[in-house]
């Protein structure tokens, strides 16, 4: 090309590993900041998760598909992109398990797997036999149960460095504790990025800074409604290993779904390579509150002993939470600003970054290069949705 395209972005999570990874690998000129450390906010606060399970006929469910596609495809890819004794992925198709223990869960449940059949999602019901057969250990309450053996998991942070390494053999270029500070204009038209270590050039900045990014477009003179959701996790001590999937209640997807400030927990249960288990999860809206507190955690450990009555006897050796990226109409904002042209979006995927990563990089390569994609999935992420409009407020600075 005869004049490489100039890209910033800020954020090195997940999500802008992934970018930088596409973009560069495009002959792009790229450059991502982050005022810390690489996978140092949400991308390091999840379980990794790559679900179906939780989502319904739509817009998410579809780039999550395309998701699983794309992991399967870099997996390989990254053989060849990364140095000898890189960490592996710990890239596994677990498989869900979802249970409902009352008659009014189970009618949920059985309806929004029907729903999800429709769109191509494998959601098999199974009796409480071969429940049991897949978890003994589970509840022996159970009204309904299905699995989804689509569902995948990935070690988040290691899924980060590995993208940001191989990025940066294709010649992206990653500058920790450098903070974006707003936009350098041209006119109505950004030209580059002022920044805590002087100004940096670009024909197009990428906001994929999480439940930052609102604070992030804020300064480039726009209102993003993205904002933070938190969630805490128990870990227990190591042990044989007891639950073979990822399990959690029904209630899950409805805590997914909701807008609720408020907290709200549902079980969800999965073992990991070390051996411990993880205990989740919370949503609650409070800001950039980081306290874990006793009432979230008795909260948690009670909604996972109805799931696995075993856990009453089990040691917890910790808990943390993380921030989740949480926008009022629950789809990510992927695209650019027409607001401030040479500005966008990669974010506002609340709990479903990790796995949403992949598809939402190739997404905004294929737009930012101006790329024909053959569909208009791109079209129900863009930041000026008739459902994300009454949220918008505010035009370039």
């Amino acid at each position: 090309m005869s004049h490489r395209l100039k890209v910033v972005i800020v954020g090195a999570g997940i999500v802008g590993a992934a970018t930088a990874r596409v973009l560069a690998r495009s002959g792009c000129d790229v450059t991502v900041l982050d005022r810390g450390a690489s996978a140092g906010g949400t991308s390091s606060g999840g379980e990794g998760n790559i679900l179906v399970s939780d989502k319904g006929p739509g817009a998410e469910l579809r780039l999550t598909q395309r998701s699983l596609a794309a992991w399967a495809r870099v997996r390989e890819e990254l053989r060849d992109e990364l140095p000898a004794g890189f960490p592996d992925l710990e890239f596994e198709h677990k498989g869900g398990l979802v249970a409902a223990t009352t008659a009014t869960g189970a009618e949920a449940l059985l309806a929004f797997a029907a729903s999800q059949r429709t769109a191509g999602v494998v959601a098999e019901v199974v009796d409480a036999h071969r429940a049991h057969e897949l978890e003994p250990d589970l509840t022996r309450d159970l009204t309904a149960a299905v699995l989804y053996p689509q569902d995948a998991q990935v070690q988040p942070v290691i899924a980060t460095e590995a993208l940001l390494a191989a990025a940066r053999r294709h010649g992206a270029r990653i500058r920790q504790g450098v903070e974006a500070l707003g936009p350098v204009l041209s006119g109505p038209t950004i030209t580059g990025v002022r920044t805590s270590a002087g100004p940096i050039p670009a024909d197009a900045v990428v906001i994929a800074a999480g439940p930052w990014s609102g604070d992030v477009a804020a300064r480039f003179g726009v209102t993003l409604p993205v904002r933070p959701r938190r969630g805490t996790v128990l870990v227990t001590a190591r042990m044989r290993q007891r639950v073979f999937h990822k399990v959690y209640d029904a209630d899950y997807v409805g805590a997914v779904g909701s807008g609720a400030a408020d907290l709200m927990v549902s079980s969800v249960v999965e073992s990991t390579a070390a051996g411990t288990v993880l205990i989740g999860s919370s949503r609650e809206r409070r800001g950039f509150d980081d306290r874990i507190e006793a009432r979230v955690l008795a909260a948690l450990a009670a909604k996972a002993m109805l799931l696995f009555p075993f856990l009453a006897g089990v040691q917890v050796i910790r808990a943390y939470g993380g921030f989740r990226p949480f926008v009022p109409d629950h789809l990510p904002v992927i695209g650019e600003d027409p607001r401030l042209p040479g500005l966008w979006h990669a974010t506002g995927h609340e709990g479903a970054g990790i796995g949403l990563s992949l598809a939402t990089a190739d997404l905004l390569h294929d737009q930012l290069l101006g790329l024909a994609t053959g569909d208009d999935l791109g079209h129900e992420f863009r930041p000026d949705r008739p459902s994300l409009t009454p949220h918008l407020e505010g035009a370039a600075a």
